[in-house]
């Protein structure tokens, strides 16, 4: 864990007083000792900014800082839910005094999606109640809030962007109509201010365990590529290579039809191309080791056809005749918080007495939420946070039953509420295990996906004077352990200002799929998941005070004076799993497994992003959707 020496010089287990947290002066660190000795390092602080003045950390989860995600207590059921620990339901019938319409597993957006939908059919007279394991809605769309010197800084803590590759469905984008989220909009609100004013651009950082010695190299796809890779610690022969593969290339598969080339290129990974097909020196492969397309599909797991088809170097000189593809871009839109905010204007057509007012995309952002609104008796609709489901039971033959029981854990106590109707909205691993009486195949489809671990750590920096000197706004840096880093300028949405001049603070967002390459894709993944549920906080934080004192020393940055604050959220259990053509069976649609494990069972249905093998907000839209029509079919309502 490294030396006394090296913790004092990072900043290490130092510790800030109220005082100085809310004066700004004097300014420390989330200590690591903080950390270990509570699960929020911000839990006795008052937050500055004049929102929420009455809450703190304790009752206002964004604020909550340190380990967050899948923190420990969020998920401490999930072994003992896989080890049949609740194997026989754990709640006496006679104990059971709660009865809804609806129990929703999941309070992300699959599950606020599913109870809007819900009600929408059969109206707001409904009772429904949404049972989530994490302290905070949303899911991954989780939003990290940071107040300091009187200013509030919002940062994205998982999923980010309302975007995909393919357009939206109809029932999706009345969804976002109805909330008042309109996406051609975002043109208004990108803050271009950093690259602009101050002149920054991306660069890659180069460390020495991969290339020889630490090395910044700005310019980072502005400059020629003659000239950046001139500027990179490699070998001629790597370098040479580099600059072939970035430029026009030859036809490296000549005397192949392009059905040949295709078929060829769908059952070989990047990295073979680049090294058997493009003859790349493999000197240039570390350069790769951090690009990788959603799901975790890196250099040595991502099919050499879908490199190509996201205009990754080294396919220009193929003729391929790929066809344009669906423009992202056209449905790209996120808030400060990514789609935090969208799970908090569900939770205002939910549960209007959380929020103030009407809400929209240009008041959400800075409108207070009462997280005491969200569970309160005499609601027809309530969201209970901190309430992991451990069991799931028909009250007879699944086809017959009239209820359905769900048991689950708050507080050291076990719970059980009656449904007429439930909905899975968690993630499809866990299914099999909380309702161990669905058919052997569905349990086996289920269980076949591995979720894509991911961290998204927000840091916030006293001053980003270290960047300014260095010209970079973001970084890539393909053999750190968190290879993407960017400045966030904050989208101005609702009249959030988050970017300021280098001397202020501001908030640095560091992305990192854990991945061991070599090996299958869901086995790396299986393996990023045990790290990341093994990891302290400790560990985490000297990890990053580490690698952004190595990419910012030429800045002048110190890591015990310039980091304030730091917020991990780790995801474990992060994106959906997609298929791809090295991985995964070439079989028809309805005979892939996310078809087959989201069939419904009795009274119960299943929604997530899982269902929909998809890593997409707008997919976890539409299988709330599906799910909700299936209980409605069955009711014979549709």
């Amino acid at each position: 864990m490294g030396n006394s020496d090296e913790y004092q010089k990072l900043g290490m287990g130092r510790s800030i007083t109220r005082r100085d947290f809310l004066n700004g002066v004097a300014v420390g660190v989330t200590g690591a000792y903080a950390a270990l000795n509570g699960p929020n390092v911000f839990a006795a602080q008052q937050p500055s900014s004049g929102k929420n003045e009455s809450s703190d950390a304790a009752n206002y989860p964004p604020l909550r800082s340190a380990l967050r995600g899948n923190y420990p207590d969020a998920v401490a059921e999930f072994d003992h839910i896989h080890e049949g620990k609740y194997t026989e339901f754990p709640v006496a019938d006679n104990e059971i005094h709660e009865e809804y319409d609806l129990v929703i597993v999941g309070a992300g957006i699959s599950g606020l999606s599913a109870a809007h939908f819900y009600r929408t059919a059969l109206g707001t007279d409904r009772r429904i109640l949404i049972l989530d394991n994490h302290d905070d809605f949303g899911g991954h769309a989780k939003r990290n809030e940071f107040h300091y010197q009187g200013r509030t800084f919002i940062g994205f803590g998982g999923t980010m962007a309302i975007a995909t590759v393919y357009p939206y469905s109809y029932g999706a984008k009345a969804l976002l109509k109805e909330l008042g989220v309109a996406v051609e909009r975002y043109p208004e609100f990108v803050n271009h201010e950093l690259e602009t004013k101050y002149s920054l651009a991306s660069a890659m950082f180069f460390d020495k365990e991969h290339f020889g010695e630490d090395r910044v190299v700005a310019g980072h796809g502005r400059l020629p590529w003659k000239d950046f890779f001139a500027k990179a610690p490699l070998s001629d022969a790597a370098r040479n290579d580099l600059i072939r593969l970035h430029g026009k290339n030859p036809d490296y598969m000549a005397g192949l039809t392009v059905e040949e080339k295709k078929a060829k290129l769908a059952k070989i990974s990047y990295q073979d191309y680049l090294l058997n097909i493009a003859k790349m020196d493999p000197g240039a492969l570390p350069v790769f080791l951090g690009d990788g397309e959603r799901n975790n599909k890196r250099v040595d797991t991502m099919p050499a056809l879908e490199a190509a088809q996201h205009d990754a170097v080294g396919f220009n000189g193929l003729g391929l005749k790929l066809g344009a593809s669906y423009n992202e871009g056209s449905f790209f839109f996120h808030f400060p918080d990514g789609n935090a905010s969208i799970a908090r204007l569900l939770v205002g057509k939910l549960i209007p007495a959380a929020l103030p007012a009407q809400q929209s995309m240009d008041t959400i952002v800075q409108a207070s939420l009462d997280y005491a609104k969200l569970d309160e008796p005499n609601s027809r609709m309530r969201i209970r946070l901190s309430s992991p489901v451990i069991r799931v039971q028909h009250e007879g033959s699944p086809e017959t039953a009239a209820w359905v029981k769900i048991a689950y854990r708050r507080d050291g106590q076990l719970y059980a509420v009656r449904a007429r109707n439930c909905i899975l909205a968690c993630y499809n691993r866990l299914i099999p295990s909380l309702i161990p009486e669905i058919p052997s195949r569905q349990k086996e489809a289920l269980e076949y996906p591995v979720k894509v671990p991911m961290m998204y750590t927000n840091v916030l920096l006293k001053r980003w004077t270290a960047f300014q000197k260095l010209g970079v706004s973001r970084f890539s840096a393909p053999g750190m352990y968190y290879p993407y880093v960017s400045l966030d300028p904050g989208t101005k949405v609702g009249g959030y200002e988050g970017v300021t001049t280098p001397d202020q603070p501001i908030l640095v967002h560091m992305i990192a799929n854990p991945n061991k390459p070599g090996l299958a894709r869901k086995e790396q993944n299986r393996i990023g998941q045990q790290e990341l549920l093994s990891t302290t906080f400790e560990q985490f934080e000297l990890q990053i005070r580490q690698q952004l004192g190595r990419m910012l020393a030429a800045g002048g940055f110190d890591p015990a004076e310039d980091i304030v604050a730091i917020t991990v959220n780790r995801w474990p259990y992060g994106y959906a799993y997609t298929y791809d053509s090295l991985a995964d069976p070439d079989v028809p649609i309805e005979q892939r497994p996310h078809i087959i494990g989201r069939q419904r069972f009795g009274l119960v249905s299943i929604a997530n992003s899982d269902a929909g093998a998809a890593a997409f907000t707008n997919q976890a839209m539409d299988e709330a959707n599906r799910a909700v029509q299936e209980l409605l079919v069955r009711q014979g309502l549709t």
